[in-house]
């Protein structure tokens, strides 16, 4: 009896061994997902319009992480989850697109192949719905990391996409934000502020999405697409197209997207900034992140945040607004979805 309990014993210590053991073994994999950052306010986001927010988040961040689980490309993860959120009306990107002071739509995006490094941009459309898979197709299919414009729907007709009209993006909510900035910039104007100064107190100055991803290869990938800011003129581009402000990866140190008051991020580079600290100072992700975000971006008045991945599979999401939108899965694990810094 002593010995067939010591064999059971056996049996079983080895069971739990290579149990252990093949967890071990497993490569991580992990995504971040993002719908801005700026003064979203608990008081005006109604219980309903909250839950909506977190579901559509939470559709992203689970759509991106059954690419990976399934074994695939970081690329493709990022893709997904971003046009889940470009084809909500929720968030400033896509169809949730703000207006330009003249009551259009210009949209921005890129992403970033950290296996690669290769890249790809567009600044300034009109006319594609999901600007997202038109920076992927810039990567893949042509020598440029960044089109703008019409010569960028140029190219994106010669790559089969259908362009739809201005119109497609259009809101009553959004107009109403337009409306609401153009008085505040009129009333900025009259009294010889700097306009864009005042505009700090708007809730919906902000307004961009993206994600970060590592797969199970390690490779890292990195989007990020926005409708721009209310009111915008002259053809302002922020840091959402712009690799190595809104957007970066690099295989071996991590992927990141930002969202926030875009002029600042280019100033500072913040993306590529991240992960220069974990390259080159060895930081941790957490760390890296929340330095640039939370001491250098805030001393200098830029306001905002940042998902990122390192190439462990360890994430950080810091903000230094009110609220940002956000989720996370790693690992198979359950998604963790949030919005302010508590909840």
């Amino acid at each position: 009896m002593k010995i067939k309990l010591a064999t059971f014993s056996l049996i079983l210590s080895s069971a739990l061994f290579m149990s252990q053991n093949t967890h071990a073994n497993e490569k991580p994999f992990a995504i971040a997902i993002h719908g801005g950052a700026g003064t979203i306010s608990k008081a005006n986001l109604t219980p309903e319009l909250r839950q909506a927010y977190k579901d559509k988040l939470k559709e992203a961040v689970d759509k991106g992480s059954k690419v990976l689980e399934q074994g695939g490309d970081s690329l493709v993860a990022v893709q997904t989850a971003i046009n889940v959120l470009e084809n909500s009306p929720l968030f400033n990107a896509g169809v949730g697109s703000v207006y330009t002071y003249d009551g259009g739509h210009e949209l921005d995006a890129s992403i970033m192949d950290g296996k690669t490094m290769n890249a790809g941009a567009v600044a300034g459309v009109r006319h594609i719905a999901n600007p997202i898979d038109l920076a992927l197709a810039v990567m893949n299919k042509s020598e440029h990391v960044m089109l703008s414009g019409a010569g960028a729907e140029e190219f994106a007709l010669t790559q089969g996409f259908k362009l739809v009209p201005n119109s497609h993006f259009d809101s009553d909510a959004r107009y109403q934000q337009l409306l609401d900035a153009r008085q505040k910039l009129q009333a900025a104007e009259k009294s010889d502020q700097i306009a864009g100064i005042e505009m700090k107190d708007l809730d919906y100055k902000f307004g961009t999405v993206g994600a970060v991803a590592l797969d199970k290869n390690g490779n890292l990938a990195a989007g990020t697409s926005t409708g721009g800011m209310t009111a915008k003129r002259f053809g302002r581009i922020g840091d959402s197209p712009v690799i190595g402000a809104g957007t970066y990866a690099e295989n071996g140190v991590c992927a990141v997207s930002a969202t926030g008051h875009g002029e600042f991020f280019i100033r500072y580079q913040v993306a590529g900034d991240i992960c220069a600290k974990v390259k080159y100072q060895q930081k941790s992700i957490i760390q890296a992140a929340d330095e640039v975000i939370n001491q250098r971006l805030i001393t200098a008045g830029g306001s905002g945040g940042v998902i990122a991945v390192d190439h462990r599979g360890n994430i950080a999401t810091p903000f230094n607004t009110e609220g940002m939108y956000r989720a996370t899965r790693s690992n198979g694990e359950p998604a963790q979805v949030m919005i302010w810094q508590d909840q």
